[in-house]
């Protein structure tokens, strides 16, 4: 870094030269985990997994993501297991609570990325209900030129599909884009389509993993 241009670095050749920095959202930029829906109720957390495990909760929120409404998925998971009604219904009532904030260090990545000019998209696995809130309590969710939410596309990763959608609208080559997700199977699915992807664990090694990369404007983070 250039004591003249502190936003600024030096760039090896074998960086790969990027156009776009591509952020997932859940646990990479907001904190989400399920189980604080069901904490209040006295449940520890062995009891919420095996509740989990029992209906098979990540399947079923899956689809909500995918685009079922929540009426719906209450319903259909519900006739399956009619004693669990009240359960799951309250993950749809009480779904703020699953939310406990922004991951704080990403975001001020993202920030720092915005600030340098360089173009920031976003391809998440939410549900279309519950995304429009989340996008007027968080206002850093507004940064990005495209957001491609996979409750709108009906198509969740790491389907090849919801990489290309976000790649022909916001007009960018694979080989020019750098992918960010907490999900290892996510970030497969992107580099499978061709993109460059950072498996996120922390805002620290994530801001090393940016610096292997040429970003416009010779940006750093």
């Amino acid at each position: 870094m250039s004591p003249d241009n502190p936003g600024e670095r030096k760039f090896f050749m074998t960086d790969p030269q990027v156009d776009a920095v591509i952020f997932d959202i859940g646990n990479v930029l907001l904190d989400w985990d399920a189980r604080r829906v069901y904490r209040p109720l006295g449940m520890s957390d062995d009891e919420i997994e095996a509740f989990f495990e029992r209906v098979d909760f990540s399947s079923w929120n899956l689809e909500q993501d995918r685009g079922r409404s929540f009426a719906d998925g209450i319903d259909d998971l519900a006739a399956k297991f009619p004693d669990y009604r009240d359960l799951i219904a309250r993950y749809d009532t009480h779904w703020i609570e699953s939310i406990s904030g922004p991951i704080q260090g990403t975001v001020d990545v993202l920030e720092a990325l915005v600030a340098g000019g360089v173009p920031v998209h976003a391809i998440t696995n939410f549900s279309a209900e519950k995304y429009a809130g989340e996008r007027a309590r968080f206002s850093f969710l507004n940064h990005f030129g495209v957001t491609i939410v996979s409750g709108e596309e009906k198509v969740v990763k790491p389907d090849p599909a919801i990489y290309h959608v976000l790649l022909d609208r916001a007009g960018l080559a694979a080989e020019r884009t750098v992918f960010i997700d907490d999900s290892p199977k996510n970030v497969d699915g992107a580099r499978a389509v061709g993109m460059h992807a950072i498996h996120f664990t922390s805002p620290s090694d994530l801001r090393d993993g940016l610096r292997g990369y040429a970003l416009p404007g010779g940006v750093t983070v």
